[in-house]
């Protein structure tokens, strides 16, 4: 098997900081496309969003087991197979008449991106230690924001002049460089293997699950990404439905929205040796005032621009919320590089998937008032989660400090 050129690291790190931003392209790269994707398929609004809730769904299910997969038969071979099938699924899904084969394609894309994300994760915390490892880590969420911002400008341009199509033959010809590029550079990294033992994965992740504090920040993780994706979900329709306005006009709100998240990952990188708790202490009180001010403002004045200046603030906070936490979940635990990557990768997803489609089947988010009210119910659990992590943090602390003592 070919393994990692030590003089290749350099450029397969950039390479795996390239990939891991893929699953942000497979969402929204398309999302301008959603309402002209109701009509070619002669669909509803609601299984549309299903194309994208039924992606972050099976990612999500498959960043659970394939942490441990990488693991025990390692990350190359593997990423290089999901990356073919990849971009096999995007030219079928081009090609489709049938909402039902699209779905089946994003249900398989959702399973290849979790292990070429696991692995590129896990390729980092193979080949890189120290303060290093550290400084990476802390840019994943970053680099997965630059999706955001890119891919929803970009699929706004394509299917103006190419129409909805051209978005998936995009993301096709893109993971075919790709490849090559993984085929001349990169390598297996895995040092350890771990046999694949299905009841001793679900042990391992139980022993995790149990540590509360962990498993709270997966919950946050979830909820403040479930913003982004309850926005990404409603949108195209409140712009191009709403507001009467195109799909470039979609594709430009979104890459605001991104640029909002990658500003807030940046603050928090930022203040990465700032304590936690005085992170959350301003990030509780704005995360809930903000969805207030846009329910009134929209109700005075339903202004495009009012909107965006306010989502733009909260993707600012829900962006540096996640990033503190994302930073906080992988420093957690050195141990099974694929299988920490995979259980927060697929935690976040999992509850994202649950709490974004619940959001936006309930509430039918069809206008601004509606997302101001989807974002307050959402930061509501956010507080209370907040709120709840700082007890048991603040447990953690004082039984850290009374052991010590009792060790003098």
């Amino acid at each position: 098997m070919k393994k990692l050129d030590p003089k290749h690291t350099a450029i397969s790190t950039i390479l795996a900081f390239a990939l891991i931003p893929l699953s942000g392209f497979a969402t929204d790269i398309y999302l301008p496309s959603f309402p002209t994707m109701a009509k070619f398929f002669g669909t509803s609004q609601a299984d549309v969003q299903l194309t994208l809730v039924v992606f972050i769904v099976s990612s999500g299910i498959s960043q659970l087991f394939v942490g441990s997969i990488v693991d025990s038969f390692g990350r190359y071979r593997l990423t290089l197979a999901a990356l073919t099938v990849f971009a096999l699924s995007s030219v079928v899904i081009a090609n489709s008449g049938s909402i039902a084969i699209v779905l089946a394609m994003r249900v398989i894309q959702g399973i290849t991106v979790a292990l070429i994300v696991v692995s590129k994760r896990a390729f980092i915390l193979d080949v890189h230690t120290g303060d290093k490892l550290k400084h990476y880590t802390s840019l994943f969420s970053i680099i997965w924001a630059m999706a955001p911002i890119i891919a929803p400008f970009l699929g706004g341009f394509l299917h103006h002049y190419f129409g909805w199509q051209s978005n998936f033959y995009f993301l096709a010809t893109a993971t075919v460089a790709l490849i090559v590029l993984e085929l001349v550079y990169s390598g297996e990294t895995v040092k350890e293997r771990h046999p694949f033992n299905f009841r001793t994965l679900l042990s391992t992740y139980a022993s995790k699950l149990k540590t509360a504090d962990f498993a709270l920040t997966l919950i946050i993780l979830g909820l403040t990404y479930s913003m982004v994706i309850v926005f990404n979900l409603a949108s195209p329709f409140i712009i191009e439905q709403g507001f009467g306005l195109s799909p470039v006009v979609t594709g430009n709100v979104a890459l605001l929205s991104g640029l909002a998240i990658l500003v807030g990952g940046v603050i928090s990188k930022a203040t990465i040796h700032k304590p936690i708790r005085s992170k959350i202490s301003i990030a509780g009180p704005l995360l809930i005032a903000l969805p207030v001010v846009l329910m009134v403002s929209m109700h005075f004045y339903a202004s495009l621009a009012v909107m965006i200046a306010l989502v733009f603030l909260l993707h600012v906070v829900s962006g540096f919320t996640f990033n503190t936490f994302y930073g906080y979940a992988f420093s957690r635990f050195s141990s099974h590089a694929g299988i920490v990557s995979g259980l927060t990768g697929g935690g976040l997803y999992i509850i994202t998937s649950l709490i974004s489609y619940s959001i936006t089947e309930s509430l039918t988010i069809e206008s601004p008032i509606m997302l101001g009210v989807a974002y307050a119910v959402i930061a509501i659990l956010v507080i209370g989660s907040f709120l709840r992590f700082v007890q048991l943090t603040h447990k953690k602390a004082g039984e850290k400090l009374l052991s010590t003592m009792r060790a003098a």
